[in-house]
């Protein structure tokens, strides 16, 4: 950040704050314990979500068919782009947020939730906005089968007015997880699902007096969902006196704050580009599946629904150490932040590989929760995790080593190694190995593209320079709320 006009100084308690409960110090205690009980809950949470995209595949798939399951997959890979986008900027509050907590600076919390908060309104507005208008030309661009087009604009329109809602809830949850709790967002993403889980079946048929909605009531249950869950979660903010909330004498900073806006912008948009790089290879591989028509791309979407359950343990412990790292970093103890990435190295290798071991014996029952007993698409779908799951391993490892490095502000070395990895290894592989492989060619780029981004990333790790980087310097006379020096703020001797 650059020196700008400091925060109010921290307002009396209220009897809500003085008997709020604490989320747990990250800077304390044994490290593999406390990484556990703070991944858990998140974990949980994305489970819950791969729940909700499990039944909301299912309902689809086996109520609209297998043309509407290529539709909502098309319009999904859409979907988490944009929500890749928010993901970065997101984290970046959410590492600024946790290296205050580190250094017990309330005041510097609430300054940058204020600055957030108005940002991630805003760009929400305008995403979901345009995203309205062009649906149909990205679906286009995409190749989607002409067979899925429909559908796919139907459902890809609600899903953008839901997009407010689900840019903000991802904000506020990453927020919520920063200062230490990660348990609170679990609850409400139960909630968000539970709800979503309940109204899709309501919607797409029209039971009781709600009509028939198809594939649209998909989204519209999304849309209800994240709405309902969102509102439930401030409320619940205010209730317990969060620190990231404020109040009527706080408005104030809810206000365009350039100096967190930079460090939004500088060290969030590498980080959105990180999670835009890879849905948009997402994207492009769609595009190479879509030519084989709507079977492979039925067998494809199965297959993505299966590896989200492979991928959430490796992207719950990469947030989770991120937010722990942050916190250690600003505490000044970076021997903790070298042992949470071993730790977290050792959890992943775990926790990724049980689940793959698991799918792979009980693979032909997994299937048939996506595809119709008997469909065409199912061998399809087990030739493509034979040759590509495994994959998932090495990949797990690389996340733990971006999420420890980022908690500095190391955030463009994570990003190259995508790309390489992604856009020089994976896709143009595809590209030269099809005429040999055919269709084989995309579903052996995976395993190839996961070793390449762990060696890259766990090369920067070990001898790349971000121990010297820094999130951002102190607003001007900025100090803890102890008094001292706000350790988590002060720029340090080299940047990324």
């Amino acid at each position: 950040m650059e020196p700008s006009d400091t925060a109010p100084p921290d307002p009396a308690p209220t009897g809500n704050e003085k008997n709020r409960r604490r989320p747990p110090d990250l800077t304390t205690g044994p490290i593999p314990r406390g990484l556990l009980v703070f991944t858990l809950p998140m974990l949980g949470a994305n489970l819950l979500q791969s729940l909700n995209g499990t039944a909301n595949a299912a309902w689809v798939s086996h109520i609209l068919g297998p043309a509407a399951l290529t539709a909502t997959a098309n319009a999904n890979n859409i979907l988490f782009l944009l929500l890749g986008a928010v993901f970065g900027l997101a984290m970046a509050a959410n590492l600024l947020i946790a290296q205050a907590v580190g250094a017990g600076a309330t005041a510097e919390i609430k300054r940058v939730a204020g600055a957030s908060t108005l940002f991630f309104a805003l760009l929400s507005l305008a995403v979901g906005l345009a995203g309205l208008a062009l649906a149909p030309a990205i679906l286009a661009a995409m190749g989607t089968p002409d067979d899925a087009r429909a559908d796919a604009v139907i459902y890809l329109r609600v899903i953008f007015a839901a997009l407010p809602f689900m840019y903000f809830f991802s904000f506020v949850m990453m927020a919520m997880r920063g200062t230490g709790d990660s348990r609170t967002p679990f609850y409400f993403s139960l909630t968000a699902v539970a709800l979503d889980i309940i109204l899709n079946p309501v919607l797409i048929l029209g039971l009781g007096p709600v009509p028939t909605l198809g594939i649209g009531g998909s989204a519209a249950a999304t849309l209800l969902s994240q709405t309902i869950a969102l509102t439930g979660m401030i409320v619940f903010l205010y209730r317990t006196g969060s620190p990231l909330v404020l109040r009527r004498g706080e408005w104030g900073l809810l206000r365009p704050d350039p100096a967190i806006l930079k460090t939004l912008v500088f060290k969030g948009l590498p980080m959105a580009m990180h999670m835009l790089v890879v849905s948009g290879a997402a994207v492009v591989m769609l595009a190479f599946v879509n030519a084989y028509g709507s079977q492979t791309a039925a067998a494809y979407a199965a297959a993505m629904q299966v590896w989200t359950y492979v991928q959430m343990p490796a992207m719950a412990l990469g947030a989770a150490v991120s937010s722990m790292a942050a916190q250690n970093v600003g505490a000044g103890r970076m021997d903790r932040v070298e042992h949470v990435a071993r730790t977290g190295v050792l959890f992943a290798l775990v926790m990724t590989a049980l689940p793959i071991g698991l799918i792979y014996l009980a693979e032909p029952l997994i299937l048939r929760i996506f595809l119709p007993e008997g469909s065409a698409s199912i061998p399809i779908a087990r030739h493509i995790n034979s040759i590509a799951l495994w994959g998932f391993i090495p990949f797990g490892v690389a996340f733990i080593f971006a999420g420890v490095v980022r908690a500095t502000g190391a955030v463009i070395a994570p990003l190259l190694a995508m790309v390489v990895s992604l856009w020089v290894v994976r896709i143009p592989f595809v590209q030269l190995m099809t005429p040999v492989l055919g269709s084989d060619a995309i579903w052996w780029s995976f395993p190839l593209g996961s070793i390449t981004t762990v060696i890259l990333a766990g090369g920067y790790y070990i001898w790349g320079g971000w121990r010297g980087s820094t999130l951002a310097p102190p607003p001007r006379g900025a100090v803890a709320d102890t008094g001292q020096a706000t350790p988590a703020m002060a720029p340090l001797a080299r940047g990324d």
